[in-house]
């Protein structure tokens, strides 16, 4: 179970705290924010890149596989659904996008390279973020 906390202080800049650690979040300044963090976005798809990162790592160690290092790069966007050729629902609207490009560093049989593919693509967070999830919501006001 994870349980993070948000605070928005000045402007749009979050206060962000998970555990003993904190960070922030912001807009760039051509939307208005004051460019002190990154995007909500951002820190989504980070996640999705240290997930995939962590993951590859804990599998390599447990089957004893030399996996020198791990880098992922991890874009995010929205298409026009006609414009895009590979999606499966291409019927107006705006489609969110996540392509992720996963680079392996070490010496692989075959069997490895295989397998370490389809570890890539078995991150908790890659999980969540592709079969979806439900968000239950609740607000509250204070005088």
């Amino acid at each position: 179970m994870a349980n993070v906390n948000a605070q928005l202080h000045s402007g749009t800049r979050a206060k962000i705290t998970a555990r003993q650690f904190s960070w922030l979040a912001d807009e760039p300044q051509l939307a208005g924010g004051t460019d002190e963090g990154p995007t909500p976005y951002e820190i989504l798809v980070g996640a999705l890149a240290a997930c995939t990162c962590i993951t590859l790592r804990l599998y390599a160690d447990h089957k004893g596989i030399p996996l020198q290092g791990v880098d992922v790069s991890v874009e995010f966007d929205r298409v026009h659904a006609e414009d895009c050729l590979e999606c499966d629902n291409p019927e107006g609207g705006m489609i969110e996008r996540i392509k992720t490009e996963v680079t392996l560093r070490g010496t692989f049989d075959d069997a490895q390279r295989a397998r370490l593919a389809q570890v890539a693509e078995r991150c908790p967070v890659h999980k969540t973020l592709a079969k979806g999830i439900q968000i239950f919501d609740s607000v509250s006001f204070e005088t």
